[in-house]
């Protein structure tokens, strides 16, 4: 039993740590990721700020009022790509 022991302690130390490297070519994936990032956050910025004037629009105006949905919209969909972005990060772009 200890000879069984022995052998597995001396096979697991002979084996190298395992360090991750980046993919031949993932700088321009990265890059197009960080773009991709900036056009989503300025689309959502763009979106509050549309839904805001309307939302504005349609207290001025006394109409129905839709706009909340799209607020609230608009915040959602900015917390999923601020988590894609983070979970993206964490797991993906480590070294």
């Amino acid at each position: 039993m200890n000879t069984i022991h022995e052998f597995l302690t001396m096979s697991i130390s002979a084996i190298e740590p395992i360090t991750s490297e980046a993919p031949p070519g993932s700088n321009a994936i990265i890059r197009l990721v960080r773009w991709l990032l900036w056009g989503v956050m300025l689309s959502g910025v763009a979106g509050i700020t549309y839904a805001g004037g309307k939302f504005a629009w349609e207290r001025w105006t006394g109409g129905v009022l839709e706009s909340p949905k799209m607020v609230v919209a608009a915040l959602i969909g900015g917390i999923v790509a601020t988590s894609a972005s983070t979970i993206l990060n964490t797991v993906v772009l480590t070294t």
